[in-house]
């Protein structure tokens, strides 16, 4: 029963922490000067590849 509650805590979390990444992204992509179209895409990309999203969204982002 506390493995089963361990891991559910877990996977909870690691979407908490997909959700955060992903506004973060979305939202940096504005500060940028980006259009909302393309930060929607950006948003997108993190929710369903939330690390290969984040990481080529940190690659290809204007600094």
């Amino acid at each position: 029963m506390i493995v089963i509650s361990s891991i559910l805590l877990f996977v909870f979390l690691l979407f908490f922490l997909n959700i955060i990444t992903s506004i973060w992204a979305y939202r940096d992509s504005i500060e940028k000067g980006n259009s909302k179209e393309y930060a929607i895409i950006v948003l997108i990309g993190t929710l369903f590849f939330p690390i290969l999203g984040l990481i080529v969204y940190l690659i290809i982002r204007n600094d």
